[in-house]
């Protein structure tokens, strides 16, 4: 279908000329810029967890609304519907198949939130149909992938954000800024960890699919299985078929900031150690990893996920430390510390805001200050603070990971386009396999 091009005209043309947003000002003074004749519909895909909490981010926006709520879980659609009806005085039309989703004139943006093996091909559909896309990480089930969205992207001229938001956030924003004026000298390192307690999945057992569930479109473009009783929600997660780890599903966010920081892009070689250790179960990925990401200019990044052992680093479950000639900057969502090479404290800076915190699975300052920045490049041009051609390269490093840890080798990596060198196996799953039908095409 094609864009509503006069619409979107006017949205930007009423824009311009408006004052861009500082990362000091909340959602609730953005509002108020921009008249109701001016909003953004969404259609939200993917409302159970992170999706839901999206939808509640989305509230702070005054000048936007939900007209689709999208989800192969009935319950979940109903649930999303209700809270709009309550918080915003009506109820979004609810549709459990995407494709027909992107069919609608009354949609101007998605929110993809689904399980990650939906994430690239939404984006396309999306992308196809003149939509704009908020697109939750991994925006890739494979490596191809990434490098399809981010075609996609450019040949249909959309507005492709990856939903790293802590690019959005303002002490992060400003300890970058920091680092660029070497506030730590020439940095060098960035170390990045994670940290949670998971429990087993246990063995699934063959079961009836639930009557709330349409398993034929939750599978989607993924390999036909049978359903199993420890797959949904979340736990697929765990399973190569529809997940990509956790280094795919947590590391992304703490790797993008270290390459961020760093001004680094594709690395040139990645290792990675570890294993399933903890648990005996239906696992397929690693509850421990360490992966390494070496860069042309001498560089490194390390990843270091913990999934079932909760020990944490400077009282932090998941951050980053940055290692300069002249410091240390410690880094998290809630704000950074800066240290000189005796270990003395010289910059702090906390968040402004109780809600930017360190869980992003509700709705939050750092979520909405994302989509605010989302909702300005649609209406005025505003650079992203996470377009989809840089966010793919954050992606992919998660994705090299993997690959290295699977065949158990390092890999050499062609830093012009992310791709292996000189390894065919490894190469060999740089792309996925699909239910015939629904190979994604750009």
């Amino acid at each position: 279908m094609k864009p509503n091009s006069s619409r979107r005209k006017f949205i930007k043309r009423t824009a311009l000329g408006s004052a861009g947003l500082s990362v000091g000002w909340s959602a609730s003074s953005y509002a108020n810029i921009i008249g109701a004749n001016d909003r953004i519909h969404f259609a939200v895909a993917g409302l159970n967890s992170r999706g839901k909490g999206l939808t509640t981010s989305i509230f702070d926006l005054d000048n936007c609304m939900i007209t689709v709520a999208c989800d192969v879980d009935s319950r979940a659609m109903a649930s999303v519907q209700e809270i709009v009806a309550e918080k915003k005085g009506h109820k979004p039309g609810g549709e459990k198949d995407f494709r027909k989703v992107v069919e609608r004139s009354d949609v101007d943006a998605v929110v993809i939130a689904a399980p990650d093996h939906w994430h690239a091909p939404m984006a396309i559909m999306a992308a196809q149909a003149g939509k704009d896309v908020y697109l939750e990480k991994p925006c890739c089930h494979s490596p191809r992938e990434g490098e399809l969205v981010v075609e996609a992207q450019k040949k249909y001229n959309r507005v492709v954000q990856m939903g790293n938001q802590q690019r959005s956030g303002p002490t992060s924003i400003q300890a970058v800024q920091d680092i660029r004026d070497g506030l730590i000298g020439d940095v060098y390192f960035g170390k990045a960890w994670y940290s949670n307690s998971r429990k087993s999945i246990g063995i699934g057992k063959k079961s009836t699919v639930p009557e709330w569930l349409d398993w034929e479109l939750w599978q989607g473009p993924a390999p036909r299985r049978p359903y199993k009783d420890n797959y949904v929600h979340y736990h697929w997660h765990w399973f190569r078929n529809w997940g990509t780890g956790e280094i795919n599903n947590n590391g992304t966010h703490e790797l993008d900031i270290c390459r961020w920081a760093l001004g680094v892009d594709i690395p040139v070689k990645v290792s990675s150690s570890g294993g399933r250790y903890h648990f005996d179960d239906d696992w397929e990925f690693y509850d421990t990893q360490i992966a390494n990401f070496e860069f042309a200019d001498g560089k490194l990044i390390s990843w270091e996920g913990k999934s079932c052992n909760a020990h944490q680093y400077f009282n932090r479950g998941r951050g980053v430390t940055i290692h300069g000639t002249e410091g240390t900057i410690l880094m998290d969502r809630n704000g950074y510390v800066a240290f000189n090479q005796d270990g003395d404290e010289i910059k702090r800076m906390d968040a402004k805001s109780v809600s930017d915190t360190m869980n992003l699975v509700g709705a939050g300052n750092l979520t909405t200050l994302h989509l605010v920045n989302f909702i300005q490049a649609i209406r005025s041009g505003e650079t992203l603070n996470a377009p989809i051609a840089d966010a793919y390269h954050s992606n992919l490093m998660p994705h090299l990971g993997n690959i290295s840890q699977q065949y158990g080798r390092s890999l050499r990596i062609d830093p012009a386009n992310g791709h292996i060198l000189r390894d065919e196996e490894a190469m060999s799953v740089w792309s996925r396999e699909y239910e015939p039908g629904w190979e994604p095409v750009v």
